[in-house]
C-alpha cells in the first residue's frame, strides 16, 4: 500500500522529533553509528527481494539484477566499507601550533553536523535514498529522507522498512510529491544532499540559502567517452555500451555522447552493435530495462527525429522499453547536444585530433564523469590537464562511482560537493578546531601595554 503523502504539520514533525534529539542527545556514538549501518545492511538484504520487485513495477520492467547489483550490492559494499573505517575517520587528530604560540597545543575535533535531509531521484530510487544515509549514519547525524514520488512503490516500500528498523529520531523517510520536497529545501536542516536535475538543482539551492544550509549537489550532465586512436575498438564499444545501456541509459554517469577519430567512425558503430547484441541477446526480455514513464521515453523519441540514427539492436522493443541507436554526428545547437540524454540515445561525434577533442568537450558545461579509451597512456596526460569532470574512469564507465575509496561528486554544472567513502563522512561533519593553551602561555608577551619586550618580540615574528 503507498504510503500516505504527509501534510506540513507531519513533515515538520519528523524533522522536529530529529533535532530535539540531536539538541538533547548530540550526535550518534561510535556504537550506535555502528549499529545503525548493520541494522541498514540487515534489513536492505533481507528485503533485496522486495525492492527489486517494486522498482520493476515502478518502472514497468526494471532488470532484477541491474537492482540488485547497481542498487543492493553497491549500497551493501557502502557499509562495509565504512564500518570498520570508522574510529579511524572520527579519531581527533593532533596539530602542530608552530613555535610562535608554543607550548599551547592544537587538536580537531569531528562532530556531527546535526540533522541532514535527504533529496533522493528516482532513477535509482534505493541506492541513491540510502547512499547518503550511509554517509550520515557514519558521521553521527540523524537522517530525514525523501524518496521520489515517481517511483511510489519503492518510496511507500522504503519508508515502511525504516519505520519497522529505526527510531524516528534516528532515520525516517517521507513520502510525497514536488510540495513536500520544496518545503524539506527550505527548512533549517544543518546539510541537505540533492540529487537530479540542473534545473531543480538550483531551486533547491536557493531555497537552502535562507538558512544557510551547506548542500551536497549530485547534478549528472553530459558525460562525454573519448575514444583515442590507440583504443582497442572492440572493448571500448563493449565498456561504453555496458554503461550506456545500464538501467536503459537513465544514469547520471552513463556516457552521454563519444568523439571518436574520423577514420575510426564506421568501425566503432559496428563495434557497438555488436557489443549491444552480446549484452542483450534477446533485448524483449528481463535484462534490458523499459523507460520510466511514457512522457520520458516520447521525449527520447523525439531527441532523434530528423538526425541519422543506426539501431544498435534488430528489430523493433514495445513500450515501455525503448531500442537504443547511434545517432550520427548531430549538430551541436541540436536538443540531443544540449540536453542531459538520460536513455539509450548515443550521439557518436568524428574527431580529428585530439586538441579538437578536447575543445568540444570543454565547450560544454563540466560533466559528472569523463571517460578515456587508449592505450597509450602519454596521451591521456593533456585530456586529464586540460578538461574538468567530477570524475575520470580509464578504459572503461560507470564503475568508478561504486568504488567506496573514490569521492564522487560533480563540478560546475554537474554540482559540487562529495560523498561516499571518506567523502561522505566529511560531507555531514564539523571539523572541530580546538586550541589547548598551556598555564605558562609566550603569548602574553604580545598583550599591550606595549614596550621594550614587545619591541623584541615583534622583532623576532617579523624576521
Amino acid at each position: 500500500m503507498l504510503a500516505p503523502v504527509p501534510d506540513s504539520d507531519s513533515l515538520l514533525g519528523a524533522f522536529s522529533r530529529q533535532r530535539t534529539a540531536f539538541e538533547r542527545d548530540g550526535g550518534l556514538s561510535p556504537e550506535a553509528r555502528r549499529a545503525g549501518l548493520r541494522t541498514l545492511r540487515t534489513v536492505i538484504k533481507a528485503r533485496s527481494d522486495d525492492f527489486a520487485q517494486t522498482v520493476a513495477a515502478d518502472f514497468g520492467g526494471r532488470s532484477r539484477h541491474e537492482t540488485l547489483i547497481a542498487e543492493i550490492g553497491v549500497l551493501l559494499g557502502a557499509i562495509d566499507h565504512a564500518l570498520p573505517r570508522l574510529a579511524r575517520w572520527a579519531k581527533p587528530e593532533r596539530v602542530a601550533v608552530g613555535w610562535r604560540f608554543w607550548p599551547a597545543r592544537g587538536r580537531i575535533m569531528t562532530q556531527p553536523l546535526g540533522v541532514v535531509g535527504v533529496l533522493a531521484p528516482w532513477n535509482y530510487p534505493v541506492q541513491l535514498a540510502l547512499m547518503p544515509v550511509v554517509a550520515a549514519l557514519a558521521a553521527g547525524c540523524r537522517t530525514l529522507v525523501k524518496p521520489s514520488e515517481l517511483t511510489p512503490a519503492t518510496a511507500a516500500l522504503l519508508a515502511d522498512t525504516l519505520a519497522d528498523s529505526f527510531a524516528p529520531e534516528v532515520l525516517t523517510a517521507v513520502t510525497g510529491g514536488p510540495d513536500v520536497a520544496a518545503r524539506m529545501s527550505r527548512m533549517p536542516f544543518d546539510a541537505l544532499i540533492f540529487t537530479g536535475s540542473g534545473r531543480v538543482g538550483r531551486q533547491v539551492m536557493a531555497a537552502a540559502a535562507d538558512n544557510l544550509t551547506p548542500v551536497v549537489l549530485e547534478l549528472g550532465g553530459k558525460c562525454p567517452a573519448i575514444v583515442d586512436e590507440t583504443a582497442d575498438l572492440d572493448d571500448a564499444a563493449a565498456s561504453i555500451m555496458a554503461g550506456k545501456l545500464l538501467n536503459a541509459g537513465q544514469t547520471c554517469v552513463a556516457p552521454d555522447y563519444v568523439l571518436v577519430p574520423c577514420r575510426l567512425r564506421q568501425s566503432f558503430v559496428e563495434a557497438c552493435r555488436a557489443a549491444a547484441s552480446r549484452l542483450y541477446p534477446d533485448p524483449s526480455g528481463p535484462d534490458y530495462s523499459a523507460i520510466r514513464g511514457d512522457a520520458a521515453r516520447q521525449r527520447l523519441i523525439r531527441l532523434q527525429e530528423g538526425l541519422q540514427t543506426v539501431p544498435l539492436f534488430p528489430g523493433t522493443l514495445e513500450a515501455p522499453k525503448l531500442a537504443p541507436v547511434a545517432i550520427i554526428d548531430p549538430p551541436d545547437h541540436c536538443a540531443v547536444m544540449r540536453e542531459e540524454i538520460f536513455g539509450p540515445l548515443l550521439p557518436i561525434i568524428s574527431y580529428d585530433t585530439p586538441d579538437e577533442a578536447i575543445r568540444a568537450v570543454n565547450a560544454r558545461p563540466r560533466p559528472l564523469a569523463l571517460y578515456w579509451f587508449g592505450r597509450d597512456r602519454a596521451r591521456l596526460g593533456p585530456i586529464l590537464e586540460r578538461t574538468r569532470s567530477g570524475g575520470v574512469a580509464v578504459n572503461d564507465t560507470v564503475v568508478h562511482a561504486a568504488i567506496e575509496a573514490l569521492p564522487f561528486g560533480g563540478v560546475g554544472a554537474s554540482g559540487f560537493g562529495a560523498y561516499h567513502g571518506r567523502a561522505g563522512f566529511e560531507a555531514f561533519t564539523h571539523r572541530r578546531a580546538v586550541l589547548l593553551q598551556s598555564r605558562w602561555s609566550g603569548t602574553r608577551f604580545a598583550r599591550p601595554p606595549y614596550g621594550a619586550l614587545a619591541d623584541r618580540l615583534l622583532k623576532l615574528l617579523l624576521r
